[in-house]
């Protein structure tokens, strides 16, 4: 088994370092030139060395480098975890947030976002790594480590990888340099036998050290989940330990299906065999990427740097430059000239005139002739390459989208908006890279949201950070109050076996006791988004401005806010005097709550509220009762007219019956088709009288709620200003 391990991860590594050849390459060569300065290419710097001439570095780019990556250090990328189902809860995900917070300061996580960063800008790519480790020395309790990595090249990441944030690496490696003795100590009876590597091949490479690798390895496996009764979803393997408390509860299995599992474990290899095994706890692996500018070239993924395509204009300044020198210190001193024979009373002087400062020259006159005088100083061919250096700069800030202005120059803009877009240019046109280190973070926070319930998993007090930095303990697994909106316990009352309030035998009222709930960072999903702005420390500045300049427009809020204005300033002492002034206020305002007066002017405005709203219903049951009563109306004239129509066709009808009593034949009578207006008007009866019926009911029911609704007391203008008006 661990030749055959040995030989898959051997394959693996050879696929990655196939892989990434290029893009290594052109990373080292990007680093060598931009940070240490080795921008004469070997052959022309060996022929000036040869030749003598001078061969200047001007190195321009750390400066480009730098105002990127210090734009981001100021814009820190803040991780958020959002409850994400039914089982989540808000203040669950505050305590991740605060945990997750201390993870960071613990690390020295800053360090390591930075490191990366640079990396991606100086050379197109850099990492950092999650771990853990031992939280104290003398415990067994875990945490959650990030990590910086302070070479990058010792990284071999998944060539199959397609994801932005390579959060789909299935196959890792981590090369590590150990001390021979270092070696000999943890891995006792292993040969000293070297992991293949590029780096073998470096210039400061010692037989005195080691080279292992941790070879990361992610599998899919099948396992069995079980829905119980209760809603919850637990894996089938851990069903038989939780089965007898399950029946105690009476909760049962009501569906199961099988799922593929992500499995992650960690080899330590040398060069010959398996050094030791370690099963991951999470689902991802733990390296985080930070990409620069990305390429994909038919499927193969190109990471460049800020300054991959500034480098020969780089070179092109240190030409140019190097030649303008060079024309002027090769050029001839300027001479005198004279007629002959002015230079002889002071020859000696004269000689030197172009080394030495003379205090004055002397020269002897000539009939006819003028002063020796000085020739002007050829500088044309110099003036030239000044020029093609100036052109070279100007190259390098347009292709790396970096112009004067975002550097901190002077520019021709006046407004202050202005002078801000203006600046803000070059930070847009380099965003990416901030964007990308934004998307890297996102990954980490996954993968330690994904460690939490893992790691934080048993009883115990862990500290967490808010967000200006404040501390605070979380009991984990352990009852504690649940607190209310104004940070006092929620209240309950005591219940008996019964479940009926026990009293207070004294005062008579319920006795009460806090509300209790237990945190368990292991129930629920959460979710999480990342976003960034100016460090906490930036907004705790600009809010401190705010406040005072509020205090300015309207005075009177000075007394109610001066604990929190001192709180988000920098003095010495700011915040005891923040203490101080909070102890001066109210004690509602000091628990959060309003003050008497203003809670009276709620009360009385939903008072208020609530008998307006008494009013409205009393108006709308008015109307309808006006309504009705014109209905009522309306239906009794519309009767009166079915029975006087009814009558008339009786009339007719019965008119209809005597002709045909008397003998006379339907068309004897004065009009036509008397049989069909015979029938006609024997069924307009009874429709007739079936209608007048109907209509009877409607005006009975329309009495009986005219009668059920009472007079509401109405104010008369309203009255009037509602009634229907009735013309009669």
């Amino acid at each position: 088994m661990s030749d055959d391990l040995l030989k898959e991860a051997q394959d693996a590594f050879d696929a990655a370092r196939e892989a990434e050849n290029e893009n290594r390459v052109a990373a080292l060569d990007d680093l060598r030139f931009a940070r240490l300065g080795k921008q004469w290419p070997e052959e022309i710097k060996q022929q000036r060395d040869f030749d003598q001439r001078p061969m200047l570095t001007i190195n321009r780019l750390p400066t480009f480098i730098r105002q990127v990556v210090n734009e981001a250090r100021q814009m820190k990328p803040t991780i958020k975890v959002h409850p994400a189902d039914s089982e989540a809860d808000v203040e669950t995900a505050e305590i991740i947030n605060g945990l997750i917070r201390n993870i960071e300061y613990t690390s020295n996580a800053d360090v390591a976002y930075d490191t990366a960063t640079e990396s991606a800008v100086t050379m197109g790519w850099g990492y950092f790594t999650v771990d853990i480790d031992y939280a104290y020395d003398d415990t067994f309790d875990l945490d959650i480590l990030i990590k910086r990595v302070a070479n990058p090249f010792s990284i071999y990441g998944d060539p199959n990888s397609t994801e932005a944030d390579s959060s789909d690496w299935n196959t890792a490696f981590e090369t590590e340099w150990l001390a021979t003795d270092d070696f000999k100590r943890l891995f006792p009876g292993a040969d000293e036998i070297d992991w293949e590597c590029d780096e073998q091949s470096s210039e400061w490479f010692s037989r005195e050290r080691v080279l292992i690798a941790k070879y990361w390895r992610r599998t899919q496996e099948a396992k069995k989940i079980l829905q119980l009764s209760d809603g919850r979803v637990m894996d089938a393997s851990s069903f038989d330990e939780a089965a007898p408390f399950l029946m105690v509860e009476n909760i049962s299995v009501v569906g199961e299906r099988e799922v593929m599992a992500h499995k992650v474990k960690r080899y330590l290899l040398n060069g010959k065999e398996v050094l030791k095994e370690e099963e991951w706890p999470g689902k991802y692996i733990p390296i985080i990427p930070v990409y620069g500018d990305e390429v994909n070239e038919e499927g193969k993924r190109h990471f460049l740097s800020l300054i991959r395509s500034s480098k020969d204009a780089q070179r092109m300044y240190n030409y140019w430059r190097s030649a303008a020198t060079e024309l002027v210190a090769l050029a001839p001193k300027v001479p005198f000239i004279g007629p002959k024979g002015a230079f002889k009373s002071d020859a000696r002087n004269w000689a030197t005139a172009n080394k030495v400062s003379h205090p004055y020259l002397e020269y002897d006159v000539v009939a006819g002739a003028q002063p020796p005088q000085r020739q002007p100083l050829d500088t044309g061919a110099a003036a030239g390459a000044l020029q093609e250096a100036m052109n070279a700069a100007d190259d390098l800030k347009a292709i790396m989208g970096i112009f004067d202005p975002s550097m901190g120059a002077r520019s021709n803009e006046t407004s202050g908006k202005a002078i801000i877009a203006r600046e803000r240019q070059g930070d847009v046109t380099n965003f990416h890279f901030q964007d990308n280190m934004s998307r890297a973070i996102r990954h980490a926070g996954r993968v330690i949201i994904d460690l939490i319930p893992k790691v934080y998993n048993s009883e115990r007090i862990v500290r967490t950070l808010g967000e200006d930095g404040s501390p605070t303990l979380a009991k984990l697994k352990q009852p504690v109050p649940q607190m209310g909106p104004h940070g006092r316990p929620i209240m309950e009352p005591v219940l008996d076996p019964m479940g009926n309030p026990v009293m207070d035998p004294m005062s008579g009222a319920p006795i009460e006791q806090p509300k209790m709930r237990v945190f368990d960072l292991g129930i629920g999903k959460y979710d999480l988004t990342v976003t960034a702005g100016p460090s906490y420390g930036t907004q705790r500045q600009e809010a401190a401005s705010q406040m005072i300049e509020m205090m300015r427009m309207n005075p009177t809020v000075a007394p109610l806010i001066g604990d929190l204005v001192a709180k988000n300033l920098d003095w010495p002492g700011a915040d005891e005097i923040a203490r101080r002034l909070k102890a001066m206020l109210p004690p509602q305002l000091q628990e959060g709550r309003l003050p008497p007066e203003v809670e009276q002017m709620i009360e009385e405005g939903k008072q208020t509220i609530a008998g307006q709203q008494r009013l409205m219903d009393q108006m709308q049951a008015y109307i309808l009762k006006l309504e009705s009563e014109d209905e009522a109306k309306a239906k009794k004239v519309q009767v009166d007219a079915f029975n006087a129509e009814t009558k008339r066709l009786d009339a007719e009808t019965k008119r209809m019956d005597v002709l045909a009593d008397m003998g006379h034949s339907p068309t004897q009578v004065s009009f036509p088709y008397a049989d069909q207006i015979v029938a006609e008007a024997k069924a307009n009866s009874l429709n007739a009288k079936a209608e007048h019926e109907i209509a009877n009911a409607n005006l009975a029911n329309a009495r009986a709620m005219q009668v059920a609704t009472p007079d509401p007391i109405v104010p008369q203008s309203i009255i009037h200003a509602h009634r229907p008006r009735r013309d009669f």
